[in-house]
């Protein structure tokens, strides 16, 4: 089949993203390059950790804390109200290790506040450090994780440091969907040094999943206090940070944890839909806002899912688009889709659906602009009437 330049010209956009990939993301600053600070120069650290109904990683994630390298730390389990039993096996873990272990049991939530945000203060409240790490149930971690953050907190003067960890995908819809998220994330905050130098705090972000600060910094900013009714706290702490004239320091930090998100697709979609309409909207103009997700998902729609479909077309129907620029964008879009498989560290078998995920993810940024501010997490309703 001769390709004609025209139709090769049609399908340079597509060329050029896969081409482009590698270079794109670009200037990632690895946690792992900060050293922790000698024994007798570590400062006590208070790893915090909010949980509702997380009867299923709580004791995985305590068990890697446990196995820090670093002397001086505390642990403090925030129990947010679980209802899986959660509770029960937080208070063995605590038993277990009275000299390293705090089980919290948190207060009912109160009007106004998300739960994470209401868990995290709690911790804060009762913590004793003068660093203070807040890292989600589901995460897994390094033995040196802790001393390279606080090794990156001395090396950058940092008032908050974030780290990327790796991303776990095991099932189909995991391994569907995740890539299309974590490859838009990667990709409009490509360079990560650019994102460390900013004063424009529309061009931060930090990761939820592993937020450190020092105390004095945490307290300047207010805290989860300050963000307590965001859904996307993580990024509106780093937000705060920058407008508070205060230092970022995001690092990639795949080699020193990892977090498996969701496990199935409904909670993909639980997930997903509570935080990517109002993540998008925080990192744009006001006047932009209310139209933005709708642009991502025709985006979406556009640049992933019509090079295959017109290619498809083109056996079943007269009059359809060129097969060449068909055929070109859709093996160019391939190519980008195992690219990122890649630098995301799974399997390429599900490369080649990267149509579905992006139709899913689409839909994902839909359903999230229609929810509004009504949301459903963890067994509680938010927003709406």
């Amino acid at each position: 089949m001769a390709v004609s330049p025209s139709e090769l010209l049609a399908a340079l956009p597509w060329a050029l993203a896969a081409l482009l990939a590698p270079v794109l993301i670009r200037r990632r600053p690895r946690l792992v390059d900060s050293r922790s600070p000698a024994v007798e120069d570590q400062p006590r650290v208070s790893v915090i950790v909010p949980a509702r109904n997380e009867a299923d990683n709580i004791a995985g994630i305590v068990a890697t804390l446990l196995s820090s390298d670093y002397g001086r730390y505390e642990i403090l389990i925030v129990d947010d109200r679980s209802t899986d039993g959660t509770t029960e096996i937080a208070r063995r873990l605590a038993a277990r290790h009275p000299d390293r272990i705090r089980l919290i049991n948190g207060a009912d939530l109160p009007a106004g506040w998300m739960g994470k945000c209401w868990a995290c203060w709690q911790g804060f409240q009762q913590a004793s450090g003068d660093v203070l790490v807040f890292t989600d149930a589901d995460t897994r971690h390094h033995p040196a994780l802790l001393g390279h953050a606080v090794g990156a907190i001395r090396r950058y003067n940092a008032d908050l440091v974030s780290a990327f960890p790796r991303q776990l995908m095991f099932t189909f819809w995991e391994r569907v969907v995740q890539p299309h998220v974590f490859t838009a994330i990667m990709l409009r905050y490509r360079d990560g040094e650019r994102i460390n130098r900013t004063r424009d705090e529309r061009n931060v972000i930090a990761n939820g999943q592993f937020l450190a600060f020092p105390r004095s910094s945490y307290e300047e900013i207010g805290g989860h206090q300050a963000v307590r009714a965001e859904v996307v706290e993580d990024l509106c702490l780093a937000q705060r940070t920058v407008r508070h004239g205060g230092k970022l320091h995001l690092a990639w930090a795949d080699d020193l944890i990892a977090t498996r998100m969701y496990r199935s697709l409904s909670g993909l979609i639980e997930g997903w839909s509570k935080n990517l309409a109002r993540a998008a909207r925080h990192t744009v103009d006001p006047w932009l806002r209310p139209i933005l997700p709708w642009l991502v998902a025709l985006f979406l729609l556009a640049f992933w899912t019509a090079p295959p479909l017109a290619l498809l077309s083109t056996l079943f129907l007269q009059g359809a688009p060129p097969l060449g620029w068909s055929a070109a964008a859709t093996l160019a879009s391939l190519l980008f889709w195992l690219i990122m498989h890649r630098l995301l560290r799974i399997s390429p078998t599900t490369a080649f659906l990267y149509p579905l995920g992006a139709l899913v993810m689409a839909g994902l940024f839909i359903r999230s602009a229609l929810l509004g501010e009504s949301i459903t997490w963890k067994g509680r309703k938010y927003g709406g009437s």
